[in-house]
C-alpha cells in the first residue's frame, strides 16, 4: 500500500467538487443497494466507505511502510500494523471458535501453506514497490486522486485475471493442508503466542529505530490532526482498520478480502469483448466462485466493498483539500506501475490473497499461511526497492 506525500498544511479547506461528488455518489450508492441487494449489503458498503476514509486520513500503508522501515529504520507504520493485528486476534479468535457473532455464522481465511503462496506473496512484494501500493492502497490512493497508482489497479485486476486463467500451473506444488493456530493450539495458547510474536516484533523495530534515527515515531500523536480533515495519528487508522474488518466478519460471515473482485472484473470484461469464455477455466469451477460469474454485482459484498473504498478515500480527500490528480507520470514510472501491477494481480491470486485477504485476514483468522505471506513478502519488497530506481522512483532516505 502506498503512503501519500506527507500533509504539509492541514489548514487547506475542502473542496466543495471532490466533496458534492463524493457524498453524492455514496448516498445514491446507499439507496440502490437497499432498493436492488440488501440491508446486509448496505452495511457492508458503509463500512467499506470507512475503510477507504481511514486509510486516507492516516495515509496508513503497507507498501510505504516497509520502504521506509526497510530504508531508513523509521518504523512507525509497520508498528502500526502490529498494534492493528494485536486489537484484530483478540476480537477474530474468541468469535471465530464461538462460531457466530450476534447470531451470524462466520468464518475465517484458512488456505494451505506452500510453496504457491512463497511464491506469490514474493512476486506481491516486488509488485507492491514497483506499483506504488497494493490492494487497498491501489484503492485508496486511486480515490485520492493518484492517478500512477490507478494504472497499478488497472493492471492489477488484469494480472489477477491472467493468474485466474493460469491457476492450473502452480496448483501441484507442495504445500501444508489448511492450518488454523487456534485449532491447533487451543484458543488461549494461539492468542497469547500472537499478542507476544505482536509484541516482540514491535519492540525490535523500535530499538532498531533508536539505533538508526535517535528517536522513535509515536503512534498516537500526529502535529495537526483532525477527524475529518486529517492527518490521523497512525494508531487510529490501525484501530480503525481492526474494528471495521472484525464488522466485516460480523455482517458478510467472513473477513474482509478485495482481490476476489478483481478476478470476477477481468473475466468480466474478457467475455464482454469476446477474447475468452471465463466460465470453463478452472479458478471459476470451484464451488465457492462458481456463481460468482453470473451474480448481479449489486449482490456481491467484495464489489461494492472496494467501490466504496475508494469513494470513501475520494470523500477523504476532499474533505482534505487534497484532490488534486497529476497527469505527468513519465515513461518509466508508467511502465513501473504496469509491471507492477501485473505481478500484484498475479502474486495475489497464487498467494491466495493480498495484504488484505492473505495477510491481515488471514493472521487475523488464525491461519499459518497468514504468516507464510509476509515472511515471503518482505524479500520481495526488498527486491523491489532495489529495482525501484530503474524506473526513476524515488526511495527514502
Amino acid at each position: 500500500m502506498t503512503t501519500p506525500k506527507p500533509i504539509a498544511a492541514p489548514q487547506r479547506q475542502p473542496q466543495f467538487i471532490p466533496l458534492a461528488l463524493a457524498l453524492g455518489a455514496l448516498c445514491l450508492g446507499l439507496g440502490y443497494i437497499m432498493l436492488q441487494g440488501s440491508g446486509r449489503l448496505a452495511a457492508l458498503w458503509a463500512v467499506g466507505a470507512g475503510l477507504g476514509f481511514a486509510l486516507y486520513h492516516a495515509a496508513f500503508g503497507f507498501t510505504g511502510a516497509y520502504r521506509t522501515c526497510i530504508l531508513t529504520g523509521r518504523s512507525g507504520a509497520v508498528r502500526a500494523q502490529m498494534l492493528m493485528l494485536g486489537l484484530a486476534v483478540v476480537l477474530f479468535f474468541p468469535a471465530l471458535a464461538a462460531g457466530s457473532v450476534f447470531g451470524q455464522p462466520v468464518r475465517g481465511f484458512v488456505f494451505p501453506a506452500g510453496w504457491e503462496v512463497v511464491i506469490g506473496a514474493f512476486l506481491f512484494g516486488i509488485g507492491m514497490q514497483l506499483g506504488g501500493g497494493c490492494a487497498s492502497g491501489t484503492l485508496y490512493t486511486t480515490g485520492g486522486g493518484d492517478t500512477r497508482t490507478a494504472v497499478t489497479l488497472v493492471c492489477f485486476v488484469a494480472g489477477m485475471t491472467f493468474g485466474a486463467w493460469d491457476i492450473e500451473r502452480w496448483e501441484s506444488l507442495p504445500a501444508l493442508p489448511p492450518i488454523s493456530l487456534p485449532e491447533t493450539l487451543g484458543l488461549w495458547p494461539a492468542l497469547a503466542l500472537n499478542l507476544s510474536l505482536f509484541a516482540a516484533i514491535a519492540y525490535a523495530l523500535a530499538r532498531r529505530e533508536q539505533r538508526k534515527t535517535g528517536g522513535v515515531e509515536p503512534l498516537f500523536r500526529r502535529p495537526g490532526k483532525s477527524f475529518l480533515s486529517g492527518p490521523w495519528p497512525l494508531a487510529w487508522s490501525a484501530l480503525a482498520l481492526a474494528v471495521l474488518n472484525f464488522a466485516t466478519l460480523a455482517i458478510a460471515g467472513r473477513p474482509w478480502g478485495i482481490t476476489q473482485a478483481f478476478a470476477t472484473w477481468g473475466a468480466r470484461v474478457a467475455e464482454a469483448a469476446g477474447w475468452a469464455d471465463p466460465v470453463f477455466w478452472p479458478y471459476w469451477e470451484d464451488p465457492t466462485r462458481i456463481d460468482l460469474l453470473h451474480r448481479p454485482l449489486v449482490q456481491d459484498a467484495t464489489h461494492l466493498m472496494n467501490i466504496a473504498l475508494v469513494l470513501g478515500a475520494f470523500l477523504a480527500a476532499g474533505m482534505a483539500g487534497r484532490f488534486a490528480p497529476d497527469w505527468r507520470i513519465g515513461l518509466r514510472p508508467l511502465l513501473a506501475a504496469i509491471l507492477g501491477g501485473l505481478l500484484l494481480g498475479y502474486g495475489a491470486r497464487m498467494a491466495f490473497g493480498c495484504n488484505i485477504s492473505a495477510f491481515f485476514s488471514g493472521v487475523a483468522s488464525g491461519s499459518l499461511h497468514g504468516w507464510f505471506w509476509i515472511i515471503a513478502a518482505l524479500p520481495g519488497n526488498i527486491l523491489g526497492l532495489w529495482l525501484r530506481p530503474v524506473f526513476h522512483l524515488d526511495n527514502p532516505r
